[in-house]
């Protein structure tokens, strides 16, 4: 009896020792965070995700806004304004949104969009991450992706202290990060298997995620308590998307129009043919276990914030007739549903810019410059806009893209990136347009026009 009890004894010890052994092994692994998210899409099962991602924004060690950081405060706000100001586009709002300087040849014109450059979201963002490298600065901080999609501000970020965590093949390296550490959200938001990860790890979060992306979440909420099927229209790789798709139980990301008019006509005629081919166009789109047959008979449309309201609204419309057209106009409210939630600030932006190229005095502009990130979907947009009216555009992410030889480097509408020779009438006066992403600080315009003026001889 004494030889069993021993024998129990060590396979207990040896048990303990293998279990501490594979939680220091794993703690410590890269591919650590990806069984933890496998593991917690389980755990979910018993509560919902909205109720998961409300447990965590309510403890202490979740700090969401800026009356947090008042001490801070001055201090940030002095650091904004030196860094992000412009006087040259504050004269400009001032005056009517034109500037003129030089004459003759060397003349050039400046025509500033309306609505352009930070949105509040974004400055938010920024201030409390600021706030966030102050307050905590005796600790480690970390930020799970950039900040915005800017890489002035993202720079600004290092040099305040703030490390980025790393992107490797098997995701990212949370094993970097600490009980104790603080950890900085974007203003894209994170994944609920993120916030999860970082609870349990113990640290402070500092969530700067956009007001106008967590009011997507509360719309995919709303689907699936209408047991709905959530039609994001977005970017299946953009960080905000990815965000928004953890907070779903079914869903389909549709990039543009031509994605919509795929899938609306699988709704109207599916087949067994279609569904394979459905499956594998979207294999990075759709939720695991997603049944086109089954997730496409109620559906409720949402999207990434920054994308072009007027393809947003026209997708709605296509979807909402494909649905009325296969179960009919009595099942509708059932079978569909639709919430406007693209930013205020974007909206405005497009909404200016197609005013500049629509504008009757449109036709005396020789090109826009259009300057924001060139990963900012909200800036692509813009440049869409005067494409669509026959008119130049260059989005470029910086004043450097400019060059004193009279080039300009850009991002093109389908994200090459090239080099426009003479791009820069100096034979005769210039007209250019002018406008900024919600990301973009309007220091970075001004840089951006001095550079033009340095072309003309006007510096």
């Amino acid at each position: 009896m004494a030889r069993i009890q021993f024998f129990i004894s060590i396979t207990i010890a040896l048990q303990a020792v293998y279990v501490t052994a594979f939680q220091l092994r794993t703690a410590l692994s890269p591919l650590h965070s990806r069984k933890i998210f496998r593991r917690r899409s389980m755990e979910m099962n018993s509560e919902t995700k909205r109720d998961a991602r409300r447990k965590i924004m309510s403890k202490d060690s979740f700090v969401r806004s800026k009356a947090k950081f008042k001490e801070e405060n001055a201090a940030v706000q002095e650091l904004m304004l030196a860094e992000f100001k412009s006087l040259l586009l504050k004269d400009m709002r001032d005056t009517g949104y034109e500037m003129v300087r030089g004459e003759g040849n060397s003349q050039v014109t400046f025509r500033l969009a309306k609505e352009f450059g930070f949105c509040w979201g974004v400055e938010r963002s920024i201030e409390l991450a600021l706030s966030a490298s102050q307050k905590f600065s005796d600790k480690k901080l970390h930020m799970t992706n950039e900040l915005i999609h800017n890489p002035g501000v993202n720079e600004m970020m290092n040099t305040n202290g703030i490390e980025f965590i790393e992107k490797t093949a098997e995701g990212k390296r949370f094993d970097t990060v600490n009980e104790g550490d603080v950890v900085i959200l974007p203003a894209f938001g994170a994944t609920l298997e993120e916030m999860q990860l970082l609870d349990e790890r113990g640290v402070t979060t500092v969530d700067t995620t956009c007001p106008w992306v967590s009011k997507v979440w509360n719309v995919v909420d709303k689907h699936k308590k209408a047991d709905m099927t959530s039609v994001i229209h977005g970017k299946y790789g953009h960080e905000e998307s990815i965000a928004t798709a953890s907070f779903c139980e079914d869903y389909i990301i549709i990039k543009d129009m031509d994605e919509a008019e795929y899938v609306a006509r699988y709704i109207l005629n599916p087949t067994a043919e279609g569904k394979v081919e459905l499956l594998e166009k979207f294999k990075n789109a759709i939720s695991k276990g997603f049944d086109p047959d089954k997730h496409l008979k109620k559906i409720g449309l949402a999207n990434q914030t920054t994308m072009y309201k007027k393809e947003t609204m026209a997708i709605g419309k296509l979807f909402e007739k494909a649905m009325m057209t296969k179960f009919g106009p009595e099942e509708i409210d059932q079978r569909y549903a639709a919430f406007d939630t693209i930013c205020d600030a974007t909206q405005e932006r497009q909404d200016a810019i197609t005013e500049m190229v629509g504008a009757s005095n449109a036709g005396e502009l020789d090109m826009i410059i259009v300057v924001g990130g060139w990963d900012s979907s909200n800036t692509a947009h813009l440049v869409e806009i005067p494409h669509q009216h026959d008119i130049v555009a260059y989005h470029i992410n910086k004043a450097d893209c400019i060059s004193a030889d009279n080039s300009i480097t850009y991002r093109d509408l389908d994200g090459s990136i090239k080099t426009q020779k003479d791009f820069l009438p100096l034979d005769r006066p210039a007209v250019i347009g002018v406008t900024s992403g919600a990301s973009t600080p309007d220091a970075y315009v001004q840089g951006s026009l001095e550079q033009i003026f340095l072309i003309k001889g006007l510096m």
